[in-house]
């Protein structure tokens, strides 16, 4: 059986340097079935709950560049089980990811959970539209209370992915996901203060 993402992350370097570290029986000897080229429902359900991703590029001049991408959550859309898309908005206007998307339309996304301690990573090839391209599309993944200007659609055709184990990811926190933890301490809180109050205010 194959292993899709390790099939293309694997070159003879990378075989070099598992064998120098005693690991290459590891992955030469795999026998089960990671191929991994279809979203399934669960990482279909993950993508939607992200609210950011890192996404990799290379340079005409082999150098990597990796881009922090944020917005509201779900904004990386599924599009069918082998596509996702995003919009994408003026930034900093230095434009490195879509020069280096222009010359080779690799890229490698990792999505993290950091809570649940949860890696997602993805083998894609990028295509570059046109906001009038796909209008379909475009109103599919553009989010109309964002007030940045919208300048293109990236659409991402999947090659393969991969798990994480969690070993390494420390667990960190939204500030919505802290509000809704303390949110119950808050109530409590409230509650006894009121209760407090309320007895100071009965004559001895």
């Amino acid at each position: 059986m194959g292993y899709g993402f390790m099939d293309i992350a694997t070159t003879p370097s990378v075989r070099a340097a598992q064998a120098e570290m005693g690991a290459d029986g590891m992955w030469s000897d795999f026998r089960g079935h990671r191929e991994f080229d279809r979203f399934t429902d669960n990482e279909q359900a993950f993508i939607g709950e992200r609210d950011s991703f890192y996404i990799a590029s290379v340079s005409e001049t082999g150098w990597p560049y990796v881009q922090h991408r944020g917005g509201a959550r779900g904004f990386l859309k599924v599009i069918d089980d082998q596509t996702l898309a995003f919009a994408d908005y003026r930034g900093n206007r230095q434009y490195i990811s879509r020069g280096n998307f222009a010359a080779n339309d690799r890229a490698c996304l990792f999505l993290m959970d950091y809570p649940r301690r949860a890696r997602l990573k993805i083998y894609a090839h990028v295509e570059k539209l046109a906001l009038d391209d796909e209008p379909s599309l475009t109103e599919m993944v553009k989010d109309g209370a964002y007030r940045a200007k919208l300048e293109r659609i990236f659409r991402l055709k999947l090659e393969a992915f991969d798990w994480n184990c969690p070993q390494h990811i420390t667990p960190r926190f939204t500030e919505d996901e802290i509000a809704a933890a303390v949110s119950p301490l808050r109530e409590r809180l409230a509650q006894l203060e009121a209760e407090n109050a309320e007895l100071r205010a009965r004559p001895c």
